[in-house]
């Protein structure tokens, strides 16, 4: 390995312990937000996109031509992408932040099972012993709120539909790769993303008022930290560095995020949901191992 290559190397994994850190933060700063789930989802992709298009139609490269089915594939991740980040916010806000991290990071099982349904051929031994050590982890999570009425086992399941969507959205955005770069494919899925949670906060008469200047304050680190900083350094990380690496690093998110919780809210996880989370992790790590299934959390 030359001196470039090591560096570029070292690069990218500093990169991606910011992303990881970056994101981990998503829970929080929805939490300090003090407004509904769907409307922080709209402000953090909506501050993404201002941020973002700037940056992309100054910079020195020359944009890709956006066909009609480019821009049909952009609209339908995005729906896709509004979706789980709206039903993950509304889950942190009525579970805890670790719980809804740890089951809305299971998108690569979901994704494994699309797929599946899609080619009809039957999973492979390794996924099905992966699923079901995810899905007993799901169990152990949901359990502790099943037993404590008034608690938050409904988003959980929300988190767990959150991560379906995220599956949805990776199989959307997977024709786009080979044509439309990075930064384009950012920009155009986290525009139809506001544009849906827009919509459908006026259509549901869900408020977008800002009661002080700390919930822009974290609505503005939402946008840029988790969105625009987290997402750009993973996109670079996962080009430079073997998916072995990525996928083990990604899965420090949940802990993260659980870690932060109790740092700033005094959360804490059940014992049980713990050995959940565990189990959830393990499974999303053996699936990941396999380079054709990717993921990125919230």
């Amino acid at each position: 390995m030359n001196a470039f290559t090591r560096t570029q190397t070292a690069s990218a994994c500093a990169a991606l312990c910011l992303g990881v850190v970056a994101i981990s933060w998503s829970a929080i700063f929805v939490r300090w937000t003090l407004i509904s789930g769907v409307a922080s989802a709209f402000y953090r992709v909506l501050f993404a996109s201002l941020a973002i298009w700037p940056l992309l139609l100054f910079s020195k490269s020359k944009p890709p031509r956006l066909s009609r089915p480019t821009l049909c594939y952009a609209a339908l991740g995005g729906a896709f992408f509004a979706a789980d980040l709206g039903l993950y916010n509304v889950a942190v806000l009525h579970t805890t932040a670790g719980s809804a991290t740890f089951l809305s990071n299971s998108s690569p099982l979901f994704v494994g099972l699309l797929t599946w349904a899609a080619t009809r051929k039957l999973p492979s031994r390794r996924f099905c012993i992966a699923l079901a050590m995810a899905l007993s982890g799901a169990c152990f999570i949901v359990a502790v709120d099943l037993l404590h009425p008034g608690s938050g086992y409904s988003a959980d399941l929300l988190a767990i539909t959150a991560s379906v969507c995220f599956a949805l959205y990776l199989i959307a955005t997977e024709r786009l790769r080979a044509t439309c770069n990075t930064a384009t494919l950012l920009a155009l899925s986290t525009t139809a993303s506001a544009a849906m949670l827009f919509a459908f906060s006026v259509l549901a008469h869900v408020s977008l008022a800002v009661p002080n200047i700390h919930s822009l304050g974290a609505l503005l680190a939402s946008g840029i930290v988790c969105q625009l900083v987290g997402y750009f350094c993973l996109t670079y990380a996962l080009g430079h560095l073997p998916a072995t690496v990525t996928s083990v690093m990604l899965l420090a998110v949940a802990p993260l995020t659980a870690l932060f919780a109790l740092m700033t809210f005094g959360e804490r996880m059940t014992a049980l949901q713990s050995i959940g989370g565990l189990l959830v992790l393990v499974g999303v790590w053996i699936v990941t191992g396999s380079p054709r299934i990717s993921s990125q959390p919230e």
